[in-house]
């Protein structure tokens, strides 16, 4: 029989006591926070006690102006807002700095690690937060599960966390020489430079960019009342009978 997510967090909050376990419900979804000391142990005690043989991903989470919205989202006759003001995240040109709302979170870069473990078809996600946000620094996980070698590259390359022991951290998606980190919040969308042919030089040059910040959808975070629609409309059911 398969444990049910409050069991497996009821476990999960014994052993590790200093920790924050969270269930997300409907989906059942287990999240075990640590704070980045306790990540390389943590990690070694899911593996070696929970039964965790796999890390599926590591990933990187940039969580400036997280829960933010920057569009109008009432409903009217005249449809959603667009009066769009300042330079909110992504909004604006290299060189330049974000503004807005929620723009100052207490902690900014986290890394999320998801595992797997085969012999109790169960799936758990383990974040911790980089304790300075000017250099953010977690411990490398490849010695507790080697497959997270290029994982930890990615999140390297597009976040800037910095895995400390991993054996060769390097970027593995942008150039060799590319500026910034493209995933960060403070990283323009319209980026830091372009790339054309030059007809005189016969060659590919980088120049700025030219073109301007720009809005194309609206980034908008609204609740998912699904379930709970579909709680009252069972329990209408229920009292129709």
């Amino acid at each position: 029989m398969v444990e049910t997510a409050v069991a497996f967090a009821q476990r999960l909050r014994a052993r590790f006591e200093d920790a924050l376990v969270t269930v997300a419900e409907p989906r059942g979804e287990v999240t075990l926070d640590v704070t980045a000391a306790d990540w390389p142990v943590a990690a070694r005690a899911l593996r070696d006690e929970f039964g965790f043989e796999q890390l599926v991903d590591v990933s990187g989470v940039d969580y400036l102006s997280y829960g933010s919205d920057e569009w109008d989202t009432d409903v009217s006759s005249e449809g959603f807002s667009r009066g769009v003001e300042g330079k909110s995240a992504g909004r604006f040109a290299w060189g330049e700095q974000p503004n807005g709302a929620a723009m100052s979170p207490e902690r900014r870069y986290a890394a999320v690690a998801h595992l797997l473990s085969y012999q109790h078809n169960q799936r758990l996600r383990l974040r911790t937060f980089a304790e300075n946000d000017d250099l953010p620094v977690v411990a490398s996980l490849t010695s507790v599960w080697p497959g997270s070698n290029w994982f930890e590259r990615e999140a390297f390359d597009l976040f800037g966390i910095i895995f400390e022991g991993h054996p060769d951290l390097r970027r593995i998606l942008t150039d060799y020489g590319f500026v910034g980190h493209p995933f960060r919040k403070d990283f323009p969308l319209i980026g830091n430079v372009e790339v054309r042919y030059d007809a005189e030089r016969k060659r590919v040059v980088y120049q700025p960019v030219s073109i301007e910040p720009r809005v194309g959808v609206p980034r908008v975070i609204r609740d998912d009342a699904r379930y709970q629609t579909a709680i009252g409309e069972a329990a209408q059911r229920g009292e129709g009978k």
